[in-house]
């Protein structure tokens, strides 16, 4: 079960997520429709469940090693400077995703201790915000997984 998870955690929250935004929409617009009054709270979920699907795709992208990349300039390159290229990339995304996972816990903190609460629900901002830096440390993971797994099979 939990290699289960492990290969397709992002998938799973993803599709529900996708499922809930599609069931609130559709919901918002059968009300609109029938009463011309609109749930504001719909949109305040769908763009906030948006930002989280964004970045478990990145999770499982960099999981697939289907990230974008620069495959043209990579394979012209001889094996000595492409694994220095990818392990520079491998830095790189790596600080990218921890500087989000600081400055994001800092804006979780943040809005927890100065009780930030969203316009439409009245639901803690911080509940929102605090996928940032969780789903940032899961897409550090998923590099550093495959990291391992492109060096055990030989192909860095």
């Amino acid at each position: 079960m939990l290699n289960f998870l492990n290969s397709r955690f992002e998938e799973i929250l993803g599709a529900f997520l996708l499922g809930l935004m599609a069931c609130i929409s559709f919901i918002n617009v059968i009300v609109r429709y029938c009463t011309n009054f609109s749930f504001s709270a719909s949109e305040e979920l769908t763009v906030n469940f948006f930002v989280w699907i964004v970045l478990l795709g990145t999770a499982r992208a960099f999981r697939e090693g289907s990230n974008f990349c620069m495959n043209l300039l990579y394979n012209a390159c001889p094996l000595a400077l492409r694994k220095g290229m990818y392990i520079f990339g491998v830095v790189c995304s790596i600080a990218f995703f921890a500087a989000l996972v600081y400055l994001g816990s800092i804006e979780v903190w943040d809005e927890f201790s100065l009780n930030v609460s969203s316009e439409s629900l009245d639901i803690p901002v911080w509940l929102y915000t605090m996928a940032t830096p969780l789903f940032s440390l899961l897409i550090i993971v998923r590099i550093i997984q495959k990291v391992i797994s492109d060096f055990k099979s030989g192909l860095v």
